[in-house]
C-alpha cells in the first residue's frame, strides 16, 4: 500500500487554494490583524482535512482526527493547556499533533514570533510527555516513569514505547519581499553563517531543518505560495527542500501511523 493517498497532490492544492479563498471572502489584508487571528484556523483548515485523509489511509477511523477547538486541547508542562490544530487520538492514545501557521506580509516583525511559538509548543509538549500526561505514551516500556532515568528539561526525550507524532507547517507567502536578502544586527557576536544574507523563506526553511535536527518536532514543511492574481492566475506552491516539503512531513505522518497500527 501507499504511504500517502493516491490523491494527495490534489488534496495539497486544495488546502493552499482554500488557503487564499478564504483570506480573499474575508477582506483580509495582513495574518496577524485581528480579523485575521479570528479566522486563520479556517484558512488552514484544508491541511487539517489532508490529516484526515492521510490518517483513514492509513486505518485509521476519522472521529480520531480531532479539529474542534474544544477537542485539541493538551495539558502542558510550563503552562495548564494548549490548543494545537489538530490532534490524532485513537484508543486513548495521543498519536500526533499538528501546528499549522501562515504568514502574508509582515515578515520583519513575525518571523521571530513565529520561531517562539514552534519551539516553545514543542518543548513544552515533550516535557509533559515526559512527565506522563498523555497516558501510556508518557511512560517507559516497563510502566515506569521516564523522569527517574533522565532530567524533564530535556525536550527532545521521548522515553514512551510509542511517542506521539509531531509536525509543523507554515505557508509563507511567496514574494520578493519574503525571497529578497535580510540584514542582521550583530553588535555583540556573529550570527551563524547560514544567517548571512538569508531571505525569510531561508530562515523558515533552516528553523524547520533545525526543528528536525533537534527532534522537536518529527517533521517541519514550509511551503512558499504567491498570491493569486484573478481567475487566470492561480496560486501556486513549492517546496523549498525535500526535508522541509508538505510530502515529506504527511509521508513522515503516513509511516508512523502504519507502524503503530500495525503494532496496536
Amino acid at each position: 500500500m501507499k504511504v500517502l493517498p493516491h490523491d494527495f497532490d490534489r488534496l495539497l492544492d486544495q488546502a493552499v487554494e482554500g488557503f487564499w479563498s478564504q483570506r480573499e471572502s474575508h477582506g483580509q489584508t495582513g495574518q496577524e490583524g485581528g480579523r485575521g487571528k479570528v479566522i486563520g484556523g479556517q484558512n488552514m483548515r484544508g491541511f487539517a482535512n489532508l490529516v484526515l485523509e492521510v490518517a483513514r489511509h492509513g486505518g485509521l477511523p476519522p472521529e480520531s482526527v480531532l479539529v474542534r477547538k474544544s477537542r485539541v486541547i493538551l495539558p502542558g508542562y510550563f503552562r495548564a493547556t494548549k490548543n494545537w490544530d489538530v490532534l490524532v487520538v485513537h484508543q486513548d492514545r495521543l498519536l500526533a499533533a499538528f501546528e499549522f501557521k501562515s504568514q502574508v506580509g509582515s515578515f520583519g516583525n513575525n518571523f521571530n514570533n513565529r520561531a517562539e511559538e514552534a519551539v516553545g509548543s514543542a518543548t513544552d509538549l515533550w516535557v509533559a510527555n515526559h512527565e506522563g500526561a498523555y497516558g501510556r505514551a508518557g511512560t517507559s516500556t516497563d510502566g515506569e516513569s521516564a523522569l527517574k532515568e533522565e532530567p524533564a528539561l530535556n525536550p527532545t526525550l521521548r522515553k514512551g514505547s510509542k511517542p506521539p507524532f509531531v509536525g509543523w507547517l507554515m505557508l509563507l507567502e511567496d514574494c520578493p519581499d519574503s525571497m529578497e536578502p535580510v540584514s542582521v544586527e550583530q553588535p555583540h557576536f556573529p550570527v551563524f553563517p547560514e544567517f548571512q544574507g538569508a531571505s525569510y523563506a531561508d530562515r523558515y526553511r533552516i528553523l524547520c531543518e533545525r526543528l528536525i535536527e533537534r527532534r522537536l518536532y518529527d517533521a517541519a514543511a514550509v511551503i512558499l505560495s504567491n498570491r493569486p492574481a484573478g481567475r487566470n492566475r492561480p496560486a501556486q506552491h513549492r517546496s523549498m527542500s525535500g526535508l522541509t516539503s508538505a510530502r515529506q512531513l504527511f509521508a513522515s505522518f503516513a509511516g508512523r501511523l502504519m507502524g503503530d497500527m500495525a503494532g496496536g
